[in-house]
């Protein structure tokens, strides 16, 4: 884990990105979709570095699937340094953010709330 990358404006793991030996995270605009991340565009329009520091609670961009959503929704709830310590955790637990390709075991999930739940514990 690269924890110095943070979390994307949208909520994914920059940190936990297999990208991340080349990609320098959402800040750096070396991310391979900075010319057209719908989030990104939206927050810096609207002064916030983060989705989750928005009032509203959208689908926007990459926030119309699970994980990114769901990780977004957990940093309202406890933060980004939090989800932080979480993730660093469940990486030591084995669990795997990119396992083939960009999929891991953040993605085998429909309920939003069981994603946040398993981001907690670590345990399905």
């Amino acid at each position: 884990m690269k924890r110095e990358l943070g979390i994307a404006r949208c909520g994914l793991a920059c940190c936990l990105c297999s990208e991340n030996q080349k990609c320098g995270g959402c800040g750096s605009n070396e991310c391979p979709d900075n010319d057209w991340c719908e989030n990104k565009k939206c927050s810096m329009e609207k002064g916030i570095t983060h989705c989750y520091k928005c009032k509203e609670d959208c689908k926007k961009g990459l926030l119309n699937k699970i994980k990114p959503y769901a990780f977004t929704l957990f940093m309202k709830r406890y933060g980004e340094e939090k989800l932080l310590d979480c993730l660093a955790e469940n990486e030591k637990k084995g669990i795997v953010y990119h396992r083939e390709g960009i999929t891991g075991d953040y993605d085998d999930f429909d309920d939003v709330e069981q994603l946040v739940e398993f981001i907690v514990t670590g345990k399905r």
